[in-house]
């Protein structure tokens, strides 16, 4: 579970009465893909074969750009999520990653899913006994990559949500 049970307004549009401008919105569709794509290697050294995840991401920037429509992003994004559900550790993980980044387009939230099972899945393919170590570079890594203009909203959004999402954001 990675998702509040009362939606944060801040990550709802505009449009459908939270606060999130939809500049915004593009904005954490492209960090999330940024944090999954970073993980990405971990999964298609397992399934080289299988576009599933990388097809996710690149239909939710596809997204930000324009070229499709929410549903198609979030389609890819279920994609994703589907290659993920028959693996375990780090491919798993990262997998998951990618379909999480994917359906931001529907539900911006997902941003934080799309870095968390990034971090879980650089745990996931440390050696013995460093799996912490790397999810804390893993997670340093990703808040190099924030936008300016959505760093606190994302910084926030992991204190807030933290103990959702495995405690993987105390880096």
């Amino acid at each position: 579970m990675i998702l509040p049970k009362i939606r944060d307004p801040r990550f709802i549009t505009l449009r459908r009465g939270g606060t999130l401008t939809d500049a915004d919105h593009r904005l954490l569709a492209l960090w999330a893909a940024a944090c999954a794509e970073h993980v990405l290697p971990l999964f298609e050294s397992v399934q080289p074969s299988d576009p599933r995840p990388r097809g996710a991401i690149e239909q939710i920037r596809a997204w930000t750009r324009g070229e499709i429509r929410m549903m198609q992003a979030r389609a890819a994004g279920g994609g994703a999520m589907a290659a993920a559900r028959v693996l375990t550790g780090a491919a798993r993980h990262a997998a998951y990653a990618a379909g999480q980044a994917g359906v931001v387009a529907h539900v911006a939230a997902h941003e934080l899913g799309a870095a968390a099972y990034a971090i879980k899945a650089a745990r996931a393919a440390a050696p013995a006994g460093e799996g912490e170590r790397a999810g804390r570079r893993e997670c340093h890594w990703q808040r190099q990559q924030l936008p300016d203009e959505i760093r606190e909203l994302v910084l926030d959004d992991q204190r807030l949500r933290n103990g959702i999402c495995w405690s993987v954001f105390d880096c």
